[in-house]
């Protein structure tokens, strides 16, 4: 995991996953506004990417910590990336095209993001106080 224990690495990370949320939610708002039921898949499938997002941040700062409590912060932004990837997405593409992009996949993207924060919690217990 070396270069991905780092604090700027993931920072930037979710500063640019909240930026691309953003952008998705102007899209999803006023591209479907005639296709009510759709819309509301389109923007929960946002909400859980800008949280992800945000969560992000944190990795940064716990991945700041170095020794375990990184290493596990790490693991953690790798699962909300994955997370983001199966769930929103899948979501993202269901709302446009009415056929989700990978059968099943929100499902384990659900998985995937339930996974991120129990690492994130184990990365916090291992934080040492500054």
């Amino acid at each position: 995991m070396g270069r991905l224990v780092s604090s700027r690495l993931w920072g930037a990370t979710g500063a640019i996953v909240c930026g691309f949320a953003v952008i998705a939610g102007a899209y999803g708002w006023h591209s479907l506004e005639s296709d009510h039921d759709m819309r509301q898949i389109f923007m929960l499938g946002v909400q859980y990417h800008m949280w992800h997002g945000l969560a992000l941040l944190v990795v940064a700062w716990l991945a700041d910590g170095g020794g375990r409590s990184a290493t596990a912060a790490a693991a953690a932004g790798l699962g909300f990336l994955a997370g983001i990837v199966l769930f929103s997405v899948n979501l993202y593409v269901l709302a446009v095209t009415g056929e989700p992009l990978i059968s099943g996949a929100a499902p384990i993207g659900g998985f995937a993001l339930m996974g991120g924060w129990a690492i994130l919690a184990v990365s916090a217990i291992l934080r040492k106080p500054a």
